[in-house]
């Protein structure tokens, strides 16, 4: 039997949502403004994890002529990524409803034990079980189980170094939209997460900002000499990042500050433009565009081998253009390209051998000053690089954090350059 019959439109990919998938759909929206979270747990696992005994005749019968289309486990998925978001959306907004995400979100990792109660629905229960089992192994499940991570509070930091990378997600906003989304979720998981990005976002720039200012009250009271009278007024504020604070107030200055010749990373940015107009051939562009981003280079380090290797990867950007003049397209498609060779390339082997050995030789605030150098270029690319960050954390999710403390140290200091460079955080005052 198929049920894929009048549809209304779907929130993924080109499938539309049956009358069957809709009852599922409303009746959760119903449940979650009227019931607790502890009472929808036990809901959601008595109709999808269990798979028997469910009071509400019409959601049951929905289910099972859905079990019954013999493609339902192409798409199934979808559906109980979406009632679980239906969910999520409402408890995210109430703290204390917040941690019934991760009980909900946990149901998945356990297996019936129970025989089906209901012979007249054993193999509709029996289908059910197994294609929740297979739930699990899904992008859409892996994205739930950084959402609770996203959720949780953070491990204390005696312990932080024997946890894996992905508890550390909730850390960077910009790795949300990739890590937390594709292009098939449903509309309550976008706006979910755009919701939690930008309040991931803005305690990253409250806390720096709160830290900064009381090391400079305390850098003034001291110079002043009045730290002993007047310290203890001062509001404590600790380094809000996994950075030592050497490494942070280095960071700031990067990003904010400016070099030998006056000129922030925006000036140079705005300085390279105005150089390369369209007028200029899109070779002469990408010959200019290597000048500018050795300059950010030690050049001890780059001419061992950084210099021709980066002026290769250039050449081969779509030299069939060479000869045509510059323009937008092909500004972002070099730029975009740039983060294949410097980061890593999301649809090649996932190497970025050369990623390592930049943070390893400049250090993680110079390699980001290179990245930050093509993003002030061109801000369209900002979601290409989001997304090659993306690949490399997934990459390592599961390792220890003290095992990558060279990525960790590079998400954190990227952190604080799109801070300062995209966000609303200004610390000017603090290095006047």
């Amino acid at each position: 039997m198929n049920v894929q019959s009048g549809y209304a439109q779907s929130d993924y990919g080109a499938r539309l949502v049956s009358p069957q998938e809709q009852v599922l759909y409303d009746h959760w929206l119903g449940c979650v403004n009227s019931e607790q979270p502890d009472v929808l747990v036990q809901r959601f696992n008595k109709l999808f994890i269990d798979g028997s005994g469910y009071e509400d005749r019409e959601v049951v019968s929905s289910l099972d002529t859905i079990l019954m289309d013999r493609n339902a486990d192409h798409y199934f998925h979808h559906i109980l990524n979406r009632c679980c978001h239906i969910l999520i959306n409402r408890w995210q907004k109430n703290r204390e409803h917040q941690p019934a995400i991760a009980e909900l979100v946990s149901l998945f990792e356990y297996t019936p034990s129970q025989a089906v109660r209901e012979v007249s629905r054993a193999r509709s229960v029996r289908r059910l079980r197994d294609i929740v089992a297979q739930f699990g192994k899904t992008e859409q499940y892996l994205m739930l189980k950084r959402l609770v991570q996203v959720m949780a509070r953070e491990n204390e930091p005696g312990l932080r170094s024997l946890q894996p990378l992905g508890t550390l997600i909730g850390r960077y906003p910009y790795l949300y939209q990739h890590c937390l989304l594709t292009d098939e979720s449903p509309q309550e998981q976008k706006t979910h997460v755009r919701r939690i990005q930008s309040q991931a976002q803005r305690k990253v720039e409250l806390d720096l900002s709160q830290y900064v200012n009381y090391r400079v009250r305390r850098s003034r009271l001291k110079r002043q000499g009045l730290l002993d009278q007047q310290g203890q007024w001062l509001r404590p504020s600790t380094n809000p990042t996994l950075l030592s604070d050497r490494e942070l107030v280095d960071s700031l200055q990067q990003f904010s500050g400016k070099d030998a010749c006056g000129r922030t990373y925006k000036d140079l940015a705005l300085l390279f433009r105005s150089q390369c107009c369209e007028s200029v051939s899109f070779k002469s562009f990408k010959d200019d565009l290597y000048e500018y981003i050795v300059s950010g280079v030690d050049p001890a380090y780059g001419r061992q081998h950084f210099n021709d290797a980066l002026f290769q990867h250039l050449r081969d950007i779509s030299p069939e253009n060479n000869p045509q003049r510059l323009n937008d397209f092909l500004m972002v498609r070099t730029c975009s390209n740039l983060f294949n060779f410097l980061v890593v390339d999301p649809a090649g082997a996932h190497s970025h051998f050369v990623f390592i050995d930049l943070i390893n030789n400049l250090g993680a605030t110079l390699t980001t000053g290179l990245l930050l150098r093509i993003l002030l270029l061109c801000r369209k690319v900002k979601p290409y690089l989001e997304r090659r960050l993306s690949t490399l954390f997934s990459h390592y999710e599961l390792a220890k954090q003290d095992s990558v403390g060279w990525l960790v140290k590079m998400l954190e200091t990227l952190n604080l350059a799109l801070s300062l460079t995209f966000g609303h955080l200004d610390i000017s005052h603090a290095l006047a």
